[in-house]
């Protein structure tokens, strides 16, 4: 008992508080939306199981030594082939729902395999680019990296999910940016991104992602169609104000005007029913979590943990970011939850187990 007592005293609560207590206004949320809808209770009481999953599962990855990834390659390739072949597996085994082949169903409860896929994508990438910060100069490991990047990528395009694709090849960028390469190179990547963009918008999209797209430069003109969830969002934060219809009240919400409510604009809802300074709180807590990453990153002993602690940072600051887009009209709507906020039992125990992973390396400083 004693070593878990002297364990715990180490780990960051300011960063396990944040986390948590962003996963409860959601789940409040949800409690809010159930008054009227039991569909939602159900949803209410999957993520309360998945929020506590997700704590111990946090707690237990913190006790493993992050530094097994550190020194064995074998053991981030392991991790990352894992995951290849859940998602090759998911093409062919997966259950569709609203054409896309996401998620395995099991005994109730789904499980979306990309959402551990960004994390084993963080361990694989911090450890490439921490062993070779002094080689970043050779085009070799960018187009290297890029694979890695690219094969998870081209399986959840198959799904089809256009956004958490996005999601991984930004994560990739973001890192590569940050691990040193030279101006040259952010040039040639930046013609080859328009060039990619352009093959696929070409070749590739579908005419709805298309749309999408297209949808953010004047979503009106499409008001019953593409353009529906963006206005219907738009409106139910204009219709919160400053403190909120109260929750269970709001009429996007409760009348189902504002579609995706508990997922993709969950943002919104909490703006309709609890107000602006509720959403004011909700980017505080995403603030507290990044900074607490980033702190755990400068006190790192090793490139490797400055690495992980810096990609895993990225990937709540990029989905953030894509999200409330989302929400404020402002960005395509591409299928990207809230971290740690939005319903969704994969996402938010795969962030608790990168969170472990932070803790772990926190603990071990």
């Amino acid at each position: 008992m004693n070593y878990f007592y002297s364990h715990f005293k180490k780990l960051d609560k300011p960063l396990i508080l944040a986390a948590v207590f962003l996963a409860f206004l959601g789940i409040l949320e949800l409690a809010g939306m159930a008054q009227n809808d039991s569909v939602f209770l159900a949803h209410q009481n999957k993520q309360i199981i998945a929020l506590a999953v997700g704590i111990f599962v946090m707690f237990g990855v913190s006790l493993f030594d992050y530094r097994f990834f550190k020194n064995n390659s074998y053991g981030a390739i392991l991790f990352y082939a894992g995951i290849l072949i859940l998602l090759a597996v998911l093409l062919v085994a997966g259950e569709q729902t609203r054409g896309t082949v996401a998620w395995f169903k099991i005994a109730g409860f789904a499980f979306a395999p990309v959402e551990i896929t960004k994390i084993a994508l963080v361990v694989l990438l911090a450890k490439y680019f921490s062993g070779r910060q002094a080689e970043m100069y050779q085009f070799f490991h960018l187009i290297v990296s890029f694979a890695y990047v690219a094969l998870p990528a081209v399986l959840v395009l198959l799904q089809p999910d256009l956004g958490s694709a996005l999601v991984l090849l930004s994560l990739w960028l973001s890192l590569v940016l940050f691990s040193g390469i030279s101006r040259k190179q952010i040039i040639i990547m930046a013609l080859c991104g328009i060039l990619v963009f352009t093959f696929a918008w070409a070749g590739f999209l579908k005419d709805y992602q298309k749309e999408r797209i297209l949808n953010v430069l004047n979503p009106y003109h499409d008001p019953q169609g593409i353009g529906y969830n963006v206005i219907q969002s738009m409106i139910a934060i204009g219709d919160g104000g400053l403190s909120g219809k109260g929750l269970g009240y709001g009429s996007q919400v409760q009348l189902k005007f504002l579609p995706e409510a508990h997922t993709d604009f969950m943002l919104a809802s909490i703006a309709e029913e609890l107000g602006f300074i509720s959403v004011l709180a909700v980017f505080s807590l995403v603030l507290i979590i990044i900074w607490r990453i980033i702190k755990v990153a400068f006190m790192a002993e090793n490139n490797f943990a400055r690495m992980f602690c810096g990609g895993m940072a990225l990937l709540i600051f990029i989905q953030t970011v894509i999200n409330s887009g989302m929400n404020f009209g402002v960005s395509p709507v591409i299928g990207i939850t809230f971290p740690f906020l939005s319903y969704g039992g994969s996402s938010l125990i795969a962030l608790f187990f990168g969170l472990g992973l932070v803790q772990s390396i926190k603990a071990r400083n």
